[in-house]
């Protein structure tokens, strides 16, 4: 049987030290996604020149943080941001990071950790109620690695506070990359059973395709590098939004389909990526 977790965990330790490099264009085109998107995250964020709110608490859990894109996108707008990743190559990226920038750990840390293990008990080092409560659980890119998405979507909306926001940008359904070219994660087809329900969505795979034409990007290889990490090959409308309503952060969902995809190259071909935005609120 495949462990998931371990492979991702030695791929993204043995690349953190040069991601933020190789793929700068793209981390920072997402960052710029998010931004122009924060009032339709729909959060009460801070604003320093608003005297009304610049005293809010807003609390960011980056998961599967990476480097920290999501956390950096936010930043200007929340109070703290506590990073998770499964890779502890990562997590140093994203301490240092913000160390250099002289940010505080009160307000930005990250730690090492795996919330989303359906297989083993919680990790009790996660049971602090500095875990709990957050405005935003949001995850930036990491959906398609994960070997169950709903136990996920359940595990993050669980540290969500009461109307906090799940958040998650990753692709829509695509041809995998893979041995031969077939791939060995899944574009699932809408029926079965379980977390492999994944499919086109009518209108987000309609416009999908609408929207290839207009990509963004240039790091052409960062799906081919991590492709044996890669358990989904994409996502689409109706099954995000089914492991939102079980996962109990169904509230107000939407799903805004980018208007820029992502470059990647297979087979020293370019190909387009086309990105989707989701968000729910906790009941």
């Amino acid at each position: 049987m495949v462990d998931w977790a371990e492979k991702n965990r030695d791929h993204f330790n043995n690349s953190a030290s040069t991601y933020n490099s190789k793929f700068s264009k793209t981390i920072l085109q997402i960052i710029e996604e998010i931004q122009v998107r924060r009032d339709w995250i729909g959060i009460d964020w801070i604003d320093e020149e608003d005297e009304s709110n610049s005293l809010n608490n807003v609390r960011l859990l980056d998961y599967a943080c990476g480097t920290g894109l999501v956390s950096r996108a936010l930043a200007p707008y929340i109070t703290s941001a506590t990073g998770i990743d499964i890779s502890s190559s990562m997590v140093h990226e994203y301490n240092t990071s913000a160390s250099n920038q002289g940010i505080p750990e009160s307000e930005m840390h990250a730690v090492v950790g795996n919330l989303i293990d359906s297989s083993s008990l919680p990790d009790s080092s996660f049971e602090g109620k500095e875990f709990f409560d957050f405005d935003v659980a949001a995850v930036g890119m990491g959906w398609h690695h994960f070997t169950d998405p709903a136990y996920a979507a359940k595990a993050l909306g669980k540290r969500l506070k009461k109307g906090g926001v799940l958040l998650i940008i990753d692709f829509l359904p695509h041809e995998g990359i893979g041995e031969g070219g077939h791939g060995h994660g899944h574009a699932h087809h809408h029926g079965h059973s379980g977390n492999h329900n994944h499919n086109h969505s009518h209108d987000a795979g309609d416009q999908g395709e609408k929207e290839r034409a207009d990509g963004y990007g240039e790091d052409k290889n960062m799906e081919s590098a991590a492709a044996h990490t890669v358990t989904h090959w994409g996502f689409a409308k109706e099954d995000i939004k089914k492991m939102y309503e079980e996962a109990g952060v169904g509230v107000d969902f939407d799903f805004v389909v980018l208007g820029k995809g992502v470059v990647f190259e297979k087979e020293g071909k370019s190909m387009r990526r086309t990105a989707f935005m989701a968000k729910g609120r906790k009941a």
